[in-house]
């Protein structure tokens, strides 16, 4: 007995510590328990059904491993990107009316109003390149399909103007490349780029190019977009009329054909607000609008 006498202090030095290590485990499981209970999230994270055919303007995605992987990415990724895909159906709610209409009377695929998604979100962006608008128009595309772009105007940023250049440039790349797919590869990456990777890996479709990453993701972006905003229920997204936004319908317009040195002035004098008066009319770029003889502009401002 006496020769176990000197080892009681250590038996007491360590079920000090093992009870010590009992508390923290009690009070650490019930801290742990508590956040459990305030971040009580009901969701389900899911794999996105794929069973169905996809397609995009009527062309049909061929599937194999590799568009599988691609399309099942990007539907993964704006299914569970909330708050982007739920704004961007709030704001196609809005400018879809006003797209469809130009593209429909243009002769081009329903789909292209996806692309103006994928693009922008269908907001007036500029990009790391100087790309800006709904349509994402480099200056001098813009101004070769017809936009002005001047310090006082950027018609990039004009829906109806804007979207009207679209579907002439996206008419032009259909005679060239023969697919809407080819079509949509081409816009992203630009014509001569596209045609270029087409040639000297000789193929002739879109989905059997190897090309840079944000190009070989584009298209099957702005699939996974035509079917989340065509069927938002399927992925979990309910919108009630009253949080949708609306195309502004309580304006009227004004044929403008002298200069304004002070757009503040000119708002003020037709009861709205200098804010307002950009809101309505975005592509009013500058604090005045320059107006050349014979030149006529058409500005929005609100019903008194």
């Amino acid at each position: 007995m006496h020769r176990y006498q000197n080892l009681f202090p250590i038996f007491g030095f360590l079920a000090g510590i093992i009870f010590t290590m009992l508390i923290f485990l009690s009070y650490s499981t019930e801290k742990q328990a508590t956040v459990a209970r305030f971040f009580n999230l009901p969701q389900q994270v899911r794999s996105v059904n794929m069973d169905k055919e996809f397609d995009f303007a009527g062309e049909p995605v061929p599937m194999n491993e590799d568009t599988r992987e691609r399309l099942d990415r990007e539907l993964s990724v704006n299914a569970y990107w909330q708050s982007t895909t739920l704004l961007n159906l709030k704001m196609a709610h809005k400018h879809f009316p006003v797209v469809e209409k130009i593209l429909k009377e243009n002769g081009i695929p329903d789909d292209f109003k996806y692309l103006a998604v994928a693009e922008s979100g269908l907001r007036n962006l500029t990009s790391s390149a100087s790309a800006k608008g709904y349509w994402q128009f480099m200056k001098l595309a813009g101004g070769e399909m017809g936009l002005e772009i001047t310090d006082d105007v950027d018609e990039r940023m004009n829906i109806e103007k804007s979207t009207l250049a679209a579907a002439k440039y996206i008419k032009q790349l259909y005679r060239r490349f023969g697919t809407w797919t080819n079509v949509a590869g081409a816009y992203n990456v630009g014509p001569t780029s596209f045609a270029k990777t087409l040639a000297e890996q000789k193929e002739n479709s879109y989905y059997d190019v190897n090309i840079n990453e944000e190009t070989s993701r584009y298209l099957f972006r702005i699939i996974a977009i035509k079917e989340i905003v065509k069927n938002p229920g399927d992925f979990g997204y309910f919108l009630e009329d009253q949080h949708k936004y609306n195309h502004a319908g309580n304006l009227k317009t004004l044929k403008m054909t002298s200069s304004i040195p002070d757009l503040a002035d000119f708002a003020h004098q037709h009861a709205t607000t200098y804010r307002l008066l950009k809101y309505y009319n975005p592509w009013l770029i500058s604090k005045k609008l320059t107006i050349a003889p014979g030149k006529e502009y058409t500005i929005k401002v609100p019903e008194k």
